[in-house]
């Protein structure tokens, strides 16, 4: 009696007693997390990772070619909403538009989207950390444009492509402009007053970006832009080929309307708002031409003075 008593003791010494409830907690694990998310989206999946290398090889930049005939800029990527709604509006050639995973489609996504579509733009959908990858972390709101790299042309080409339309050559050279717009209203201009081309030096110098191919309003998909390794040298060779450098100086020894040569071939150099014109280009220049103000003002920027030079050579040319 006495052994049954220790063993029925034991039995209910390895019982648990009364234990907390979980209030609840477990009935919400088992609720629902709703739909499963599609294959691209899902971390270490097959498809997510196919997706990202796709996004990263149609995102990788072409690398930078030498100087010369048909030398290229890499490729420039414009991120957010209102940039890439404005770049389409402006045609600027694109290659792709990413569309963020996701993304919250209010008024400016779609339109970006309607507006890729029209134009045959691709569009890629891509996670936003790959986003934030190829934007290096720029606030690109979902959406990103690719501009594919531009096409220079050679500055022996603009000289070239005049005389065997044979017209005498009208080309404008800018000496240390830096805003891409400068270069796009200059481009406007040139196309504006028949010029030939624009040349602008392969270094600390504004190059076809998608902000100059806003300003010139289309025209930059007929004027030839050029880069040149040396301005000093690619002037000199102008001089060779029998064209008169023209550079704009507000000391410059001749006014603008004394100008003759203007109605023969030139080339006209544009320096930058405020240093103007650098030494050596300056003192290359045939001939340093000034445009009267008789408001007062102490320089224009490259894009006014060159549309005021263009014109002149346009009116005597006419």
């Amino acid at each position: 009696m006495a052994g049954n008593s220790q063993r029925r003791n034991r039995r209910t010494a390895n019982k648990k007693g009364a234990t907390v409830g979980s209030g609840g907690q477990r009935r919400r694990g088992l609720e629902g997390k709703g739909p499963t998310p599609p294959a691209e989206a899902r971390k270490g999946h097959a498809k997510q990772r196919a997706a990202n290398a796709k996004v990263k090889r149609a995102a990788s930049t072409q690398s930078r070619r030498p100087s010369g005939r048909g030398a290229k800029s890499t490729s420039e990527l414009v991120a957010g909403r209102n940039p890439v709604v404005e770049a389409l509006r402006a045609d600027i050639p694109a290659t792709a538009v990413y569309v963020q995973q996701f993304i919250d489609n209010d008024e400016r996504v779609r339109e970006a989207v309607k507006l890729a579509t029209e134009r045959g733009v691709p569009l890629m959908e891509a996670p936003r950390p790959e986003l934030d990858r190829i934007t290096n972390g720029l606030n690109h709101q979902g959406l990103v444009l690719q501009i594919p790299p531009y096409e220079y042309a050679h500055p022996e080409d603009l000289a070239a492509a005049a005389f065997d339309a044979g017209e005498d050559p009208l080309i404008v050279a800018l000496d240390g402009v830096t805003d891409p717009r400068n270069l796009g209203a200059v481009v406007r201009s040139v196309a504006a007053f028949g010029g030939h081309g624009v040349v602008v030096p392969e270094r600390r110098a504004a190059g076809m970006t998608a902000g100059a191919w806003k300003t010139s309003a289309g025209t930059a998909a007929r004027v030839a832009v050029a880069r040149a390794t040396n301005l000093t040298r690619t002037l000199e060779a102008y001089q060779k080929a029998g064209l008169t450098v023209v550079g704009l100086a507000a000391d410059g020894e001749v006014e603008l309307h004394e100008l003759e040569l203007l109605g023969g071939p030139v080339v006209v150099v544009a320096g930058s708002e405020g240093k103007g014109l650098s030494r050596l280009v300056g003192e290359t220049c045939d001939v340093r031409v000034r445009i009267p103000m008789p408001g007062g003002a102490e320089s224009l920027n490259a894009g006014v003075a060159a549309g005021i030079v263009l014109y002149e050579a346009a009116r005597r040319r006419a």
